[in-house]
């Protein structure tokens, strides 16, 4: 099976990076897709990110690295995976995720929508978190990989 785990990832967190490794032990292949969302203005550019991901998931040879705009569903179908996988850290997260399940299941029927738990220890992070902390000098390896924690550090430093 081919899984499929979306994200704007700016920047990607341990806590992305646990459900991809998991993911990565359960899967065959694995596509990790970086949203481009024009609505919004990222700390990192699209090739940022997509670079400190393909650094980052560089342990895992059945993981993959893409970038994508627009609907999710044409991105699945166009990577050919069967199992979209969400990284649950909260029922705030469960409550914002189950609609967009189940539009997705709606237009794509055949690839179904897998909620993972995030690990305990990272159930606070968040990429928003994670550059307010960044922004003030005060990052810990435990919240990042360590190519995201310099690309952090050299954003805020200027």
């Amino acid at each position: 099976m081919h899984a499929f785990i979306p994200g704007s990832y700016d920047p990607v967190t341990n806590g992305h990076m646990d459900i991809i490794s998991r993911s990565a032990g359960l899967f065959q292949a694995v596509t990790v897709a970086v949203l481009h969302n024009s609505r919004k203005q990222p700390l990192f550019s699209l090739e940022e990110k997509t670079a400190l991901l393909e650094e980052a998931c560089a342990l895992y040879p059945n993981v993959r690295v893409a970038a994508f705009d627009g609907l999710l569903t044409k991105a699945v179908k166009e990577a050919g995976a069967d199992v979209l996988v969400k990284g649950i850290r909260s029922v705030t997260d469960m409550e914002y995720e189950e609609p967009m399940a189940v539009m997705n299941r709606k237009l794509t029927p055949s690839v179904e929508t897998l909620y993972m738990p995030g690990a305990p220890e990272y159930q606070a992070l968040s990429s928003t978190l994670v550059k307010e902390i960044a922004r003030h000098g005060a990052l810990t390896d435990d919240m990042v990989p360590e190519a995201v924690k310099a690309a952090l550090e050299k954003k805020f430093s200027s």
